[in-house]
């Protein structure tokens, strides 16, 4: 069975294409005008790691595929967001967070606070804004994808836009 993602790209009127699937997110990029490309693949509910599946149906590097991790900096939710390549160093996401010490989060808060499902938590359009640093390795690119807030659904954006729509901060916090 093939994964072969559909490209649907953002109308430059403003409004979501039909058939875009909107999603928080989507909502959240067409209101602020945000140029993206939504990617849509068939998504295997066995499959062990979802940002692998996803670089692999979109048939780019792993490097360029952002996966949206929640964690706990000092007791308060803080969204990460990593290379699908590597993982999440806790400790310099603390710092990043002007924080001492990061767990990852409980997956049903994380659910709860985003109003994503895991594995498909966007950082964009949660349901309450949280504190988010981006991994800096995404300025190496000129798009990177992110979760568009469902399993099988990626939205492919400029790193400058993703930063500004989550008032993220931008770091190393990225391992591997």
């Amino acid at each position: 069975m093939s994964k072969k993602p559909k490209r649907t790209k953002q109308a430059k009127n403003g409004k979501q294409p039909a058939g875009a699937g909107g999603t928080p997110a989507t909502v959240a990029l067409t209101e602020a005008g945000v140029d993206f490309t939504l990617h849509a693949y068939e998504h295997d509910p066995a499959t062990a790691s979802y940002g692998e599946e996803a670089a692999e149906a979109l048939g780019v590097s792993p490097d360029q595929v952002f996966k949206t991790l929640l964690a706990e900096v000092d007791g308060a939710l803080t969204v990460a967001v990593v290379p699908v390549s590597g993982s999440l160093d806790l400790k310099a996401l603390a710092a990043a967070a002007g924080g001492k010490r990061a767990a990852m989060a409980d997956p049903a808060a994380a659910e709860r606070s985003t109003g994503y499902v895991r594995g498909g938590i966007s950082p964009l359009g949660q349901r309450k804004r949280l504190p988010t640093v981006i991994d800096a390795s995404a300025t190496a690119h000129a798009t990177v994808c992110v979760s568009a807030g469902r399993r099988g659904l990626e939205v492919e954006l400029a790193p400058a836009d993703l930063q500004e729509l989550t008032q993220a901060t931008l770091a190393e916090i990225a391992r591997g």
